[in-house]
């Protein structure tokens, strides 16, 4: 589930960078044929979406990051509740590796 909303935000994060890309070239196109107060309204919509595109990144960022906290604390607190479980898991999950790298 975890994995699922980190591939979606991430997902997301790239179509708004691909978008602030877009945007930004095509605004600084417009840009290179214009003097005065286009231009400075230009560059001041270009300001504003790179602005939006940091305030994005910084929300991502820190979506991910307390989305990871949560799960270790929650990956901490069982193995402290369930520790023969939690080797048992650890050992039936090694195994398994084991086997499978051992069929290359």
């Amino acid at each position: 589930m975890a994995s699922k909303s980190a591939k979606t935000a991430q997902e997301i994060l790239m179509a708004d960078f691909q978008a602030l890309v877009r945007d930004t070239e095509k605004l600084l196109a417009d840009t290179a044929n214009l003097a005065g107060d286009q231009a400075d309204e230009l560059r001041e919509q270009i300001h504003d979406r790179l602005a939006e595109a940091r305030e994005s990144l910084q929300l991502t960022q820190d979506s991910v990051r307390a989305r990871g906290q949560e799960a270790i604390s929650t990956a901490e607190e069982y193995v402290q509740q369930n520790p023969w479980q939690a080797i048992g898991i650890a050992a039936g999950v090694g195994l398994l590796i084991g086997l499978l790298a051992n069929r290359r």
